[in-house]
């Protein structure tokens, strides 16, 4: 006998192979044994989306139709399976979307992150774009009282951020990141409270400079109409920067950051360059570079610093630029492939009201 009042639930679905997504009615979710079943708030609208609406290469390859997408949400417990523990029925919670392996020599390390049999909501299997969500109680992440669930909505992108900007040391050192999308206003955020010195950030958008100014105490340099050299100069950095976030996916954000180095600096890459990009690698080797590529999140580490971080005075609260119903889906989506908006949050309680 399900709890809930309606016997259907509204979704967004990836219902063809064209470009768009469409909300339907589906069944709601049944738990397994070891499911809890979450009725969504709050989702946050990701780059990953964008390329499932773009229906671009990447997802054309990856993404089964038909599918819920969305993977970055908020919501509480409704319903558990019985062999749940530790959680109840009323929970604020938020998840993380890789559904890890157990067979892996990395799974049974204890590096969920680096599984390679990983899947993910919204991706490979059903997603949180919905007003309910089937999750297994392992990736279920409890939400403080003091976490609201528009914050909760986006835990997935700052936990990147967070993995990304933690992979060094930053007390004192001077940092530079490449790409002001949201992940890269967040890194900067979280990098300032860590204990950073000088934080740089660089773009071509300037409604993303802008942004980054509002959210983070960063300097952000346009390269398109700035030398990033001129900007060095009256910071003192002699040598260069000590650590390096690479956020945009952008070739030439590379190069001109392992230029900006100092001799044996650190470069963190999140981004992801289109197909294959020519490499300098004599620049890298020369200048010592340690190069660390980033996926995703520490699973369950990053969660537990970045909570701490919200808890601790860290405030990423204006990256947030749009809100919608999820109704008003369409809207969200055009906000963010314009460009210049910072994260989009649907509100799916506002459909009860609407339907």
């Amino acid at each position: 006998m399900t709890p809930y009042a309606q016997p259907s639930m509204k979704a967004l679905v990836k219902a063809h192979p064209e470009k768009g997504l469409w909300l339907q009615d589906l069944a709601i979710p049944q738990p397994g044994d070891d499911d809890v079943i979450i009725r969504i708030h709050k989702t946050g609208i990701c780059g990953t989306d964008i390329h499932i609406w773009n229906w671009d290469e990447w997802a054309s390859k990856t993404v089964p139709v038909p599918l819920v997408t969305g993977h970055e949400f908020a919501g509480e417990i409704v319903e558990l399976g019985r062999n749940v523990k530790g959680l109840s029925v009323g929970q604020r919670v938020s998840g993380e979307g890789h559904l890890v392996g157990t067979e892996s020599r990395q799974s049974r390390s204890g590096k969920f992150h680096l599984d390679p049999d990983t899947r993910g909501i919204g991706v490979n299997e059903q997603g949180a774009f919905a007003e309910y969500l089937c999750l297994n109680s392992f990736n279920v992440i409890p939400l403080p009282d003091d976490v609201s669930d528009d914050i909760g909505a986006i835990l997935d992108p700052l936990g990147n951020a967070v993995h990304t900007a933690l992979s060094f040391d930053l007390i004192s050192e001077d940092v530079l990141i490449t790409g002001a999308g949201p992940i890269g206003i967040m890194a900067a955020a979280v990098a300032r409270h860590a204990g950073a010195r000088h934080i740089v950030i660089t773009d071509v958008n300037p409604d993303r400079l802008a942004l980054a100014e509002v959210v983070a105490d960063v300097i952000p340099v346009n390269v398109a109409t700035e030398d990033l050299k001129d900007v060095m100069d009256k910071l003192g950095l002699k040598q260069g920067f000590d650590v390096g976030l690479e956020m945009s996916g952008n070739q030439q954000a590379l190069d001109q950051m392992v230029e900006a180095m100092v001799m044996g600096g650190r470069i963190a890459m999140l981004g992801i360059p289109p197909g294959k990009s020519p490499v300098d690698w004599s620049r890298i080797v020369f200048k010592a570079i340690n190069l660390k590529g980033v996926y995703g999140r520490e699973i369950f580490e990053t969660w537990y610093k970045m909570i701490a971080m919200l808890q601790n005075g860290l405030d990423v609260s204006k990256v947030i630029t749009h809100r919608y119903s999820a109704l008003d889906f369409e809207a969200g989506f055009a906000d963010m492939l314009s460009g210049s908006s910072g994260k989009v949050v649907l509100d799916w309680t506002a459909i009860k009201s609407a339907t």
